[in-house]
């Protein structure tokens, strides 16, 4: 026989369980919709976390594997872009992609005003950031590109965009930054063109105040357009002279003959007149040969036909002329002029010596003796 007892209390022990239960889930759905912080909810919280983590897993993953495969697969293309790629995707920093995984994350919480611009600013400083990071290397591969189409025969790169990068660079650089910098401030609700005008009107005082630093500026802008010169290139400035070794921002630097290094502003360099020797194709030489009055007119006509004939055997001289061109006070001056074939210094230095010699052979041969200034001692007026 079965105890009554025990029928009415199973009941109540199974409904105390159930109503339990229930109670608990209704506890968990309202902890769940409650707001939890800053008004969003325990949920949002949770969705806003795991696409942070998310958004940083594949940012992690594509820098990572995704960067190192394209890498390999670019070395076997002939394209340059795609390296291009895999270089940018590398560079990538992980604690500005860190930065923007938060900003996404944070798209699914219901902000605070004040906070949400917050957010919007780090947005933008992180990705200006990561523009201008970026940006170095995009000014690379286009001076190496640069570069490459300036190759000559001989495969060396032109002289003159050699010698210009440092200057393009920075310039790209300053140009990039600068629209960064004006992007990032419209982005941060920043009036952009008010802004402008007062940088226009203050940037009058500041031109004034670096126009020294400017004009150089613009100068090696000037050379590195015009190219005047290039580094190699031998030029003389007023009694300097020396060879191009760095063209620079501000100055340009020469090694003089002497072995001492020459700094010259860049506008300076543009004032004046500026020799180039490099670009001669030939050289010109003209010099005077002073003759004594004592040689007679026939030996003064054998002169122009001696010094030709010293000349032309010389494969890198082009005879010019030689004339009698002034009777001076103390000597008959004849005048010899020559071109040596090349611009090369040490070609018409080992020319000018062989002549020489061969002329002072040769006069001595024929009895024509060089004139110098004398001065005749007088004693009481008489001579």
């Amino acid at each position: 026989m079965s105890n009554p007892a025990v029928k009415s209390a199973a009941p109540s022990l199974n409904t105390s369980a159930l109503f339990s239960g229930s109670e608990l889930v209704a506890t968990a759905e309202r902890i769940w919709d409650k707001d939890l912080y800053l008004g969003s909810t325990l949920q949002a919280w949770a969705i806003a976390g795991a696409v942070t983590l998310g958004v940083l897993l594949l940012a992690w993953l594509v820098k990572s594997m995704f960067a190192a495969r394209l890498k390999a697969l670019a070395q076997r293309t002939t394209t340059q872009l795609d390296d291009l790629l895999a270089e940018l995707i590398g560079d990538l920093r992980l604690p500005l992609l860190t930065i923007l995984a938060v900003v996404i994350g944070t798209r699914f919480l219901n902000l605070p005003p004040r906070l949400d611009k917050a957010v919007t600013i780090a947005t933008v400083i992180a990705v200006g950031l990561q523009l201008i990071i970026s940006s170095r290397l995009i000014i690379d591969f286009a001076l190496q590109m640069l570069i490459r189409r300036s190759l000559g025969a001989d495969g060396k790169p032109d002289p003159g965009v050699a010698s210009s990068l440092g200057v393009m660079r920075f310039v790209g650089m300053i140009v990039i930054g600068a629209l960064v910098l004006i992007l990032a401030l419209d982005n941060m609700g920043i009036a952009v063109t008010p802004l402008l005008t007062g940088l226009g009107i203050g940037g009058i005082a500041v031109a004034l105040a670096v126009q020294n630093v400017l004009s150089d500026l613009f100068a090696s802008l000037a050379i590195l357009l015009d190219k005047p010169f290039v580094v190699g290139d031998n030029i003389q400035v007023g009694t300097q002279a020396g060879t191009v070794e760095r063209i620079g921002i501000k100055t340009t630097r020469v090694r003089a003959t002497g072995g001492e290094q020459l700094v010259f502003a860049n506008n300076d360099l543009l004032k004046g007149v500026l020799q180039n020797f490099k670009r001669m194709d030939e050289r010109r030489v003209a010099f005077n040969l002073n003759i004594r009055y004592s040689v007679g007119p026939e030996k003064l006509r054998q002169i122009p036909e001696i010094v030709e004939a010293a000349l032309t055997p010389h494969a890198m001289v082009r005879f010019d002329r030689c004339n009698l061109r002034t009777l001076g006070d103390w000597a008959v001056i004849f005048e010899v002029v020559y071109f040596v074939k090349t611009p090369d210094f040490r070609t018409h230095v080992t020319v000018q010596e062989t002549f020489n010699l061969t002329v002072l052979e040769r006069f001595a041969e024929a009895g024509i003796s060089f004139a110098y200034p004398t001065s005749i001692a007088m004693d009481g007026g008489k001579a």
